[in-house]
């Protein structure tokens, strides 16, 4: 398989490595898909910047390659996206979190949501850190959990920082040297706390989620997540 990756920074190159050792050729490594020859590939892999994502993205689908996207931040055009793809009869997976790992606690988070809405005096809150590089904030993977908190509970919202309502789910985002993501929820009230958490390690288990996502992408037309790639129902 021939890949495009757009966006070579840490994780592009974590990437590479990865996909080398499953057999495959990187042929491009650039931040801006507008400025190669994106045919060249069978699939780009877009770890980019949120001001080069849309373009990114678009252009692959207009010459008729499938694209597996990390970028976080710019999502207020996702449905643009998506419209775009199916014009032009892409294939497309966004996730906010290609880590294997991550994807099963997403599941996780969904169950015990569902479960401790049943119970009353428990609060939720959440915290994320991650490198001091990271741009946005609160990760992209601190939103897909809040979100999935909303659709199972009686909460409305989340919040950067503290909360001054009850219906507003608190999330705090430490940026710290050197940490590739850790997540926790916890669920606390007068008498006890309950808490789910998922620490990387490296970046390799984002890169391997990433490429394993490209693997299954290829030769798909549609919009998909990583509960297709994973087989969750």
């Amino acid at each position: 398989m021939k890949i495009a990756l757009l966006g070579y920074g840490r994780m592009g190159k974590e990437i590479e490595k990865i996909a080398i050792s499953r057999g495959h050729e990187i042929v491009i490594r650039k931040e801006e898909a507008t400025k190669i020859d994106i045919t060249l590939a069978d699939v780009a892999i877009d770890f980019s910047v949120p001001s080069s994502a849309f373009e990114n993205i678009t252009n692959c689908f207009k010459n008729d390659v499938p694209v597996v996207s990390g970028t976080t931040g710019w999502l207020e055009k996702y449905e643009e996206v998506l419209k775009v793809c199916e014009t032009n009869k892409g294939a497309f997976i966004y996730a906010s979190n290609f880590s294997l790992g991550v994807n099963i606690f997403f599941e996780l988070n969904k169950q015990f949501a569902k479960l401790m809405n049943n119970i009353d005096n428990y609060s939720i809150a959440m915290e994320e850190t991650h490198h001091t590089k990271k741009l946005d904030a609160p990760s992209g993977t601190a939103i897909t959990l809040a979100e999935d908190i909303i659709a199972k509970t009686d909460k409305e919202n989340w919040a950067l920082g503290k909360s001054d309502t009850a219906s507003t789910i608190p999330i705090v985002a430490k940026r710290v040297p050197d940490v590739p993501g850790t997540h926790s929820v916890w669920y606390q009230s007068e008498v006890d706390s309950i808490e789910i958490k998922h620490t990387a390690h490296n970046r390799k288990g984002f890169a391997l989620g990433a490429v394993v996502a490209a693997e299954w992408l290829l030769n798909k037309t549609g919009v998909f997540t990583m509960k297709d790639v994973l087989n969750i129902s």
